[in-house]
């Protein structure tokens, strides 16, 4: 829990300078290519983040690192911080509070939607439409496939979970029977 509360305060930081500096959205790219390269390389995770290694040695590694990237002035900034007070290896935790905040500024919530069967492109935007209206605000789906559904769909927003799938649905006619509830 700790961890998430300084990947919070590291993450609204560099949004309000995103914010600021009109690059909210490049930042966010830019922390999503540094958790890319962390997880193409975790040995250089593990040096970045290992205090057994000398500091200035993880230093020139990380200023390395930052040459070839090329990211933007601003993120190579926010990387140096984070090395200087030992929290390189919460970038992962750092990149996902802020790709929720990048969406909470931009009005978007996010929906995990799960179906039994694939959904054509204009089910998806009929879905969206409608989530829309529970969410009151604009809803980006994220669509996985769950045979066991048996058909329908459950809809994760948050902490709202819409289930409308034939499995609940069969469990709790199930669950009615055994109690001798008959409608």
């Amino acid at each position: 829990m700790t961890s998430l509360i300084v990947a919070k305060r590291y993450a609204k930081a560099l949004l309000e300078l995103g914010k600021e500096e009109g690059q909210m959205e490049q930042y966010g790219q830019e922390l999503a290519e540094m958790v890319a390269t962390f997880d193409a390389s975790p040995e250089l995770e593990k040096v970045l983040a290992n205090p057994a290694i000398e500091r200035d040695a993880r230093k020139r590694v990380l200023e390395a690192v930052l040459e070839k990237m090329g990211l933007s002035p601003m993120v190579n900034n926010f990387f140096r911080l984070l090395m200087d007070r030992g929290r390189i290896n919460q970038t992962r935790n750092i990149l996902m509070v802020y790709e929720r905040l990048l969406d909470e500024a931009k009005g978007i919530t996010r929906a995990q939607v799960t179906t039994a069967a694939p959904l054509s492109d204009d089910d998806v935007a009929k879905l969206a439409e409608a989530l829309k209206q529970v969410a009151g605000r604009e809803v980006q789906i994220e669509v996985k496939e769950d045979p066991s559904l048996i058909g329908g769909v459950v809809a994760r927003i948050g902490d709202l979970v819409l289930d409308g799938s034939v499995k609940t649905q069969l469990e709790s006619l199930k669950e009615s029977l055994r109690r001798g509830e008959y409608a």
